[in-house]
């Protein structure tokens, strides 16, 4: 989006929100707000109603509102008014009432903070930002404006550092997906890669677990990052972990977690292969690939395997050379709960993640400096991490960490019995 764009959005902003549906909007956030205060304090009032002060009366009573404040939202401007109390003690601290739903000095709701690393990616200038936001929010988002997104900007570049020395002394990953995600940066600097890292905790949760800057993806690079986890407590690795074939973090993974089963990303795989097909053969070959990794038993997924190569390696031995040389890698998923194998034989938490830093660089080049990139894209994970989607199966974690070994996706002693 250029300043063009913003100029076009800012001349359509007034018209958008004379929509009277967006005002309607505006008016029912403003009274259901209302309500859950007026029930926040009420429920505050009854907490506290068995006190009384020297008088013999109520010690809390209410006293008023605080003076009316505005609430950027993803629909616009909100003013709001919070109530207060009026706490009678003449002795002691005391009592305040606090609105979990508008704390003090709320300004801007979370839906909006997270698009302004999701505009900046997209290649606004912290000096167009008042602009944009107020063709998206309103004529009122001057909240928003340029010395705001960049006290932002620095307290998320300082919530990265800080998250960046967390201790991991009490975490435990069954999985890891890996990759590494190749940005634009200024002119006078080399393309940037990102190296990102996400688990799956013991309770099936997905979570962010290390995004660094890295040189490529060099084993060198990958290296660093997986002994930075450990030096800071993680001291046992995933029992398998689902990456590209092309990664210098498999290296890395082998020297410094030596347990960890390896899980080749069928999504890249896939993409390698038909790269070395004609067009004509891709669609065909796309179907015969995919009756691999969909077979319901790993006997079954080698005898789809041996077709694939039977037909294509005269022809295309440069496709068949590329799915043979992780052949067992590609199929490890067999031996774990058939209820993760959607989870374990892609990397998608990273790829659908990643899609928009990708999108957004690409399309603006020189705009950022490394440092930038890695914050906002911190940022972005951080957001998109309140959607990543839970194991299926999460019972079975357990049993992974146990090391027992599933055969065919089915639990052994489910097979014996």
């Amino acid at each position: 989006m250029d300043k063009n764009n913003v100029l076009s959005l800012k001349k359509h902003q007034a018209a958008a929100f004379e929509d009277p549906l967006t005002e309607l909007l505006r008016a029912g956030a403003r009274q259901l707000l209302a309500q859950a205060v007026e029930t926040e304090i009420a429920a505050f009032i009854e907490q506290h109603e068995h006190l009384i002060d020297a008088e013999g009366r109520r010690r809390i009573v209410r006293n008023g509102y605080l003076p009316e404040r505005s609430v950027q939202t993803g629909i616009g401007s909100v003013e709001v008014k919070v109530p207060r109390v009026h706490d009678r003690s003449a002795e002691g601290p005391r009592l305040r009432f606090h609105s979990n739903l508008l704390p003090p000095y709320l300004r801007k709701s979370r839906s909006v903070e997270a698009v302004i690393p999701w505009l900046y990616l997209k290649g606004i200038s912290t000096g167009d930002f008042s602009d944009a936001l107020a063709a998206l929010l309103g004529p009122n988002a001057a909240g928003l404006s340029q010395p705001t997104v960049s006290r932002l900007k620095q307290v998320w570049s300082e919530e990265y550092a800080h998250w960046q020395q967390r201790d991991l002394r009490a975490r435990e990953y069954v999985y890891f997906w890996a990759d590494g995600i190749y940005c634009n940066v200024r002119h006078d600097q080399e393309k940037q890669c990102i190296l990102v890292i996400v688990g799956a905790t013991k309770e099936g949760r997905k979570e962010l677990v290390a995004i660094s800057d890295g040189y490529r993806e060099s084993a060198a690079s990958w290296r660093e990052v997986l002994l930075d986890l450990k030096q800071r407590g993680l001291a046992r690795g995933p029992s398998v972990a689902v990456g590209d074939g092309a990664l210098g973090f498999w290296k890395a993974l082998h020297e410094v977690f030596g347990s960890c089963k390896q899980q080749r990303c069928w999504v890249h795989k896939t993409a390698n292969v038909l790269n070395s097909l004609p067009k004509s053969q891709q669609t065909r070959a796309k179907e015969r690939l995919q009756e691999i990794w969909m077979a319901e038993t790993k006997d079954a997924a080698k005898q789809a395997y041996a077709n694939f190569v039977e037909i294509y390696a005269a022809k295309y031995p440069k496709a068949t050379a590329c799915l043979v040389k992780d052949r067992d890698e590609l199929m490890t998923f067999y031996d774990f709960p058939a209820e993760h194998w959607g989870h374990l034989r892609t990397t998608n938490p990273i790829e659908s993640t990643f899609a928009t830093v990708r999108l957004r660089t690409a399309k603006v080049r020189g705009c950022f400096s490394r440092e930038t990139v890695l914050t906002m894209a911190f940022r972005l994970c951080q957001e998109a991490e309140k959607k990543w989607r839970r194991l299926n199966g999460s019972e079975h974690v357990a049993n992974v960490l146990a090391g027992i070994v599933y055969i065919d996706g089915i639990h052994p002693d489910r097979i014996a019995a």
